[in-house]
């Protein structure tokens, strides 16, 4: 039987949902221990203000202001007679600005705030009756469906649903909400939870609220996979930051929040909103980037395979960027990757990078590295390119870091001349010199690529005009061998969405293998630079693994024992990297070349035996 939710929503196809009532009527001023519900009876014209706000921002369905509005949770306010009353005036409310733009409207029920029976002391038919005087209500005051939203207690979800049977007959949509492990805060994964709430008979089935858009989508692509409902996402803005004494939402910003839009419609997403944190401007975002966009019947499996036709579009022209430049014309760039140096003493890296540009190296790329008191790849990066003459690319990691505080590095590092940045996650920290070190991330890569985008854009975190634009070209990680491939490669179109310039692979130790794996990201279009390692011994091969290759295959595990039998690792260290950049030649944009320090020194003669073939 079809869908009433999907009758309901006929050529739209996919619906936009507006975004946080509590949000916008804090921002006015509403202090957060009134009752936002009983505004509908106190300040009517307040409400229905900023239900035409998200008219306007174009939403296809706004929800009443209600989500409150139980006699459990009015009570803590004194209203709890008013329940009634409170409803079918959020409903008449929210009906008088939607109907003359021919918009539906959605009545808000969230739980109880109270504990049902067995582990508290209200009983199952308390809960349902509760539910049901302020569905009553709802139905009365003319909504077009009714969302359940926020839920986490499954039996209480339940007797909702079973109070809306009771009552009416509209669509009904269920939402729960999920934390930043991809669960119920009680344990229950979204496909264990999809199921037991597809039994129930429901139109539609989702995640809202919760930690962010990126968990949201997460537990979207596992309830799709185990139901057959229509499903919906309504995420927060990210995790609120308390600013001088405010809950601001800085962390996912409208682009931001527009570019998961577009994730939500291409996983099978019908019904796609913002909660908390999220405003008009968030959700005229959101709408502009699905306007365009139509669902398929069923939206792709894992282990499809993208096209296998490799088109590189084109670089962005970023002025004093060599390596934008060089990717541009297509001129396949070589850099070699240092680690910066632990402690002060930059002077060492400095001399044999001078002594590498005189042999035609022209790109360094710096990381941090793991272990000791290694100085900011950023001090590096810059002091290589005044002293050594050499540009510089660095490694900036998302953890440990503030929002606030990557954007001001991004700043730096622009005012500094450095303009080409590879932005990281970043490992966790598990064991090392630091063992009460934190593995603190407010935001990830995906997150970090769609701000720099933004500041390259001449717009901060918050969407305000910088005056002046930044000129970095972003460089994103990819891990061809990951052990959970899908994953990866979910990951790695979300950072080219947000912005990603090229890609910067893990250590390749099989050319074939990395060939076979490009196809898969065909669709992504920008240049693939691989980072080919010399390696120097069997052991080296294998401990490559600790930072990301793949099993070194066993003819190179064989050649290399061979070698060091023979007494002939430096030569045939230098053949085995020729030979897979030689490989590679025609399949990638442009190669990192990563030496052990002491090992430096062979990178002349390997850029020697490339550039002969």
């Amino acid at each position: 039987m079809k869908s009433k939710l999907i009758e309901l929503l006929g050529e739209r196809g996919v619906a936009v949902c507006d975004g946080a009532m509590g949000t916008m009527l804090y921002n006015r001023g509403v202090f957060v221990n009134r009752s936002y519900d009983e505004l509908n009876l106190s300040n009517p014209s307040l409400v229905s203000g900023v239900h035409g706000e998200y008219v306007a921002a174009g939403s296809d369905l706004i929800e009443t202001n209600t989500f409150a509005a139980n006699r459990f949770k009015l009570a803590g306010h004194g209203c709890e007679e008013l329940a009634v009353s409170i409803n079918r005036e959020g409903a008449r409310l929210a009906c008088e600005v939607a109907r003359p733009a021919g918009v539906l409207v959605a009545g808000s029920i969230g739980p109880l705030g109270v504990r049902i029976e067995p582990w508290g002391p209200v009983a199952l038919e308390e809960a349902r009756a509760a539910f049901r005087e302020q569905i009553e209500a709802l139905r009365d005051g003319g909504v077009d469906l009714l969302i359940f939203e926020t839920f986490y207690h499954l039996p209480e979800l339940e007797q909702a649903v079973l109070a809306a049977q009771e009552v009416c007959e509209l669509p009904l949509v269920a939402q729960v909400t999920v934390t930043e492990e991809g669960a119920t805060p009680e344990g229950i994964a979204p496909r264990a939870f999809g199921r037991t709430l597809a039994d129930w008979g429901l139109d539609g089935i989702g995640v809202n609220c919760g930690v962010g858009p990126g968990a949201t989508l997460e537990a979207i692509e596992e309830l799709r996979d185990a139901i057959e409902v229509p499903i919906t996402a309504q995420p927060n803005a990210g995790q609120p930051r308390n600013v001088q004494g405010r809950n601001i939402y800085m962390s996912s910003s409208p682009d931001f929040m527009a570019s998961y839009a577009r994730r939500f419609v291409k996983a099978g997403v019908r019904l796609i909103g913002g909660c908390c944190g999220t405003t008009p401007d968030h959700i005229r975002a959101m709408k502009e980037a699905v306007v365009a966009l139509r669902p398929t019947s069923r939206p792709p499996r894992r282990g499809d395979r993208a096209a296998s036709t490799i088109e590189i579009q084109s670089v962005p022209a970023v002025e004093r960027s060599l390596l934008a430049r060089r990717l541009a014309k297509g001129e396949w760039p070589i850099c070699v990757q240092v680690r910066a140096p632990i402690g002060p003493d930059v002077g060492p890296t400095v001399k044999r990078f001078r002594e590498l540009k005189e042999a035609g190296v022209e790109l360094v790329s710096v990381i941090a590295g793991r272990g000791g008191a290694r100085m900011a790849p950023f001090a590096v990066a810059q002091i290589l390119q005044r002293e050594a003459g050499v540009e510089a690319i660095a490694e900036l990691p998302c953890r440990h870091r503030t929002l606030l505080g990557l954007q001001s590095e991004v700043l730096g590092a622009d005012a500094l001349d450095l303009h080409n940045l590879i932005l990281v996650t970043g490992p966790p920290v598990m064991l090392g010199d630091v063992p009460d070190a934190t593995a603190d991330l407010e935001v990830d890569s995906i997150g970090l690529t769609n701000m720099v985008r933004r500041l390259n854009e001449g717009r901060d975190v918050a969407g305000q005009p910088l005056g002046q634009a930044t000129s970095i070209l972003i460089g994103v990680h990819l891990d061809p061998f990951a052990v959970d491939l899908e994953h990866e490669l979910r990951r790695f179109a979300w950072k080219v969405e947000a912005g990603a310039n090229y890609a910067l692979t893990t250590p390749v130790l099989s050319a074939e293998t990395l060939i076979e794996f490009l196809p898969r990201i065909a669709s992504s279009k920008i240049p693939i630079v691989a980072t080919v390692p010399l390696i120097t011994s069997y052991r080296g091969a294998e401990r490559l693994r600790t930072y990301g290759a793949a099993r070194p295959p066993q003819a190179l595990l064989d050649r290399l024992q061979r070698a060091e039998r023979e007494g002939s690792e430096r030569e045939e260290g230098v053949a085995i990297a020729t030979e897979a950049i030689r490989a590679l030649r025609d399949h990638v944009q442009g190669i990192q070349l990563v030496t052990p320090w002491n090992r430096l020194g062979e990178v002349p003669a390997i850029l020697a035996e490339v550039a002969r073939s």
